[in-house]
């Protein structure tokens, strides 16, 4: 719907460990507080300017963390932009739910080896979704799920008020 447009939210935990990673061993602990500590805030702002200092830091002694950091740093404050916090913010802030999802589709998959076509791809998928789907709990933080909707609605709104020429392809939600 949204196109080059759409909102996309970086994973914050591999973000971390791409920075970390290239770190010594010692740095990462200070690091990783100021790292977090920038996504603690409130102000989406506030949290780039201070995830831009520390990039900047990094130019000169590890100029692979800097841009590590910089790469996609406007993607992991997604959620901070449209006012997200709290639990559902923790909750989202990490694609650890849908790996899981994938790699149990994976196990489920494991024994298969002559894929006969397309159609059969898509069974074996639906059959590995239907057994994730058997581990899934309540999203933690799924009261604030209309915020979140809310949010994207005015996202939406505003890219079209900006791109007066493209058309909705679909009725806004009402919650």
């Amino acid at each position: 719907m949204f196109g080059e447009h759409a909102l996309v939210h970086r994973c914050r935990r591999h973000k971390e460990r791409n920075v970390t990673d290239v770190l010594r061993e010692r740095d990462r602990p200070q690091i990783l507080v100021r790292i977090r500590g920038a996504w603690s805030l409130s102000d989406h702002h506030l949290a780039r300017e201070r995830l831009g200092l520390l990039a900047s830091e990094f130019d000169r002694t590890w100029p692979d963390a800097a841009a590590s950091l910089r790469e996609g740093m406007h993607d992991t404050l997604t959620l901070m932009r449209l006012g997200i916090d709290g639990q559902l913010a923790k909750t989202l802030g990490s694609t650890n739910l849908c790996e899981s999802m994938i790699e149990i589709v994976r196990y489920t998959q494991r024994n298969v080896k002559r894929w006969q076509d397309g159609d059969m791809r898509k069974r074996w998928t639906a059959a590995g979704m239907l057994v994730a789907e058997q581990q899934f709990r309540r999203i933690i933080g799924y009261r604030d799920l209309a915020r979140l909707v809310i949010a994207i609605e005015r996202h939406a709104l505003l890219v079209a008020e900006k791109n007066p020429t493209r058309q909705q392809t679909r009725e806004p939600v009402t919650v």
